[in-house]
């Protein structure tokens, strides 16, 4: 099943399915929770317009948490420090589709950063930076993988991961 949300048209979509993952391949990345106070922050991704925690793939001899701040970084502008580790997550019912034909299970770390300088700002990659409290945050499109860790961004003190299903 695909999802029918709105899009920027033929950009990155997500598909749906019992373990579709099986058909894709996995991919690891790293993501980011900054809160200031009780706001997040979130970044409209250019690809397809929906929200999402700053973050992306793992590179070859990084650190996950060194990741996570990288990618802050690239994509935002914004220096932040991870402090903390928030969760772990991969959907097996959800591949994200590219473009360019490649097909991906995400498996994701969540951690927990604070900013150390700068502000964030727009990128190649984000459209928009938002700083959202938690009710704000739950009337946003975001994205699939990203959107039931919010609970844990704003502070519910249990780790999440993905619960196996009984």
């Amino acid at each position: 099943m695909n999802d029918v949300s709105p899009r920027v048209p033929g950009y990155t979509r997500h598909e749906y399915g019992d373990r579709i993952g099986a058909t894709a391949k996995l991919r690891v990345g790293a993501t980011a929770a900054v809160l200031d106070g009780d706001r997040l922050l979130l970044t409209r991704r250019s690809d397809n317009g929906e929200w999402c925690f700053p973050g992306g793939g793992i590179d070859p001899g990084e650190r996950p948490a060194e990741t996570a701040e990288r990618e802050v970084f690239e994509e935002t502008g914004l220096s932040v420090r991870v402090t903390g580790l928030l969760g772990v997550y991969s959907d097996p019912d959800v591949v994200v589709a590219y473009p360019d034909g490649n097909r991906v299970q995400i498996l994701g770390i969540l951690f927990r950063a604070e900013a150390v300088d700068g502000s964030a700002g727009c990128s190649a990659e984000v459209s928009e930076v938002g700083w959202f409290t938690a009710e704000e945050a739950s009337r946003l499109t975001v994205i699939a993988n990203h959107r039931r860790l919010l609970p844990s961004a704003f502070g519910d003190a249990t780790p999440y991961f993905d619960r196996p299903s009984t």
